[in-house]
């Protein structure tokens, strides 16, 4: 007897165990190496998993693209989702996000990146090897394309929830202008980032801060953990000390992982109208 197609998916479902659903719908992705990254080649092809809005299994690391279809600013930002670095959060700490920039003339970027604590990498990623080579990648390909997607190069950001507000600081504290030298147009432009946004993220013991770093933008709940709530108002204090402008936001009646929920009424659900002041008072909006 043949199963209907609900049926059938209902029959793999109670067999496996597994239940799999659908990934918001999006913009087509852009992987960020041709050929696979380095490292990932020979898994370039292996399916993510999907949980609700949520990714593991990444092993093809892409952007997807939020261009403004009017009022385009020429701003870009490239959008690191949180997840503990054992998936993406691709919700709340992405798509819908992105579309609200798209929606306010600001070119959007939502980063899937390798995971280092992804079980089915089986501990062949880590933070500083491979997530970080994937946030540096993302940023070189938009400054590389920002002609053609009508960006200017010297005001592209990245912004980060959590796991991926590490990958976002850390792009800030290191980076390089570049190999002029090099065969990939991409590996031939900087990958610093013009300004940065942390939203509540770990590993705030860290972060080190020099003059000369990128401006920052904080968002956190001040009912987040210790490391994170105090972490940020010590590291707006070591921005301060270094002379790079900063600005901090905690709200109180917040704690982790509010992200960008539209329709939000509370002040935390608010902060992408404060970032936006936030740029427009540092010179990068008009």
């Amino acid at each position: 007897m043949k199963l209907a197609l609900p049926a059938l998916f209902l029959a793999v479902t109670f067999a496996t165990g597994t239940l799999l659903s659908a990934e918001p719908s999006h913009p087509a992705e852009l992987p960020l190496w041709p050929n696979g990254a380095p490292g990932s080649e020979a898994r370039r092809s292996e399916p993510e998993k999907l949980d609700g809005s949520n990714v593991s299994n990444v092993h093809n690391p892409t952007i997807t693209p939020y261009l403004p279809a009017k009022d385009n600013t020429g701003l870009a930002v490239i959008i690191a989702p949180g997840g503990g670095h054992s998936k993406l959060c691709l919700g709340h700490e992405g798509y819908a996000l992105a579309e609200w920039f798209q929606d306010h003339g600001i070119a959007a970027f939502v980063l899937k990146y390798r995971l280092a604590r992804d079980k089915d990498s089986n501990g062949a990623y880590t933070i500083q090897d491979h997530a970080m080579a994937d946030t540096r990648r993302a940023l070189r390909t938009v400054r590389s394309r920002a002609q053609e997607w009508g960006i200017k190069a010297d005001k592209i950001g990245i912004i980060g929830f959590s796991a991926g507000g590490e990958l976002a600081a850390f792009s800030a504290m290191k980076s390089d202008a570049g190999d002029a030298s090099s065969a990939d147009p991409v590996e031939k432009v900087s990958s610093r980032p013009d300004f940065q946004a942390l939203i509540y993220p770990g590993t705030s013991n860290l972060f080190t801060v020099e003059k000369g770093m990128p401006p920052l933008f904080i968002a956190c709940g001040y009912g987040d953990r210790p490391d994170i709530a105090e972490g940020m108002a010590s590291l707006y204090l070591k921005y301060k000390a270094a002379d790079v402008k900063a600005e901090l936001h905690i709200y109180s009646n917040a704690g982790h992982g509010f992200g960008y929920k539209p329709g939000t009424t509370t002040a935390a659900g608010a902060w992408p109208f404060r970032f936006r002041e936030w740029l427009t008072d540092s010179g990068f909006l008009k």
